[in-house]
């Protein structure tokens, strides 16, 4: 059984944490950031929900069957041709 002690504690892992923990202090609103924000926040949620509004009511799979269709309105037959 391996271990008895204390965990060794490593200055650069120090000091990784603590500019971890510290990160917020020194934040600035840049361009770049801006442009991330404004993707997270804002992009990214609205192409969600554009495409979430174009695919509803479009299916319905209550009572469907194998080879059913699963569209709401089903696409017309194709006609079969005369020869």
């Amino acid at each position: 059984m391996a271990g008895h002690g204390y965990v060794r504690t490593d200055a650069s892992v120090e000091r990784w944490n603590r500019m971890r923990e510290d990160v917020y202090k020194h934040f600035r609103f840049t361009s770049k950031a801006s442009w991330i924000s404004l993707t997270g926040l804002l992009f990214i949620p609205a192409g969600m929900v554009w495409f979430s509004a174009q695919q509803d009511l479009k299916w319905s799979f209550s009572g469907k069957r194998k080879g059913e269709s699963l569209y709401r309105i089903a696409p017309p037959a194709a006609e079969p041709t005369e020869d």
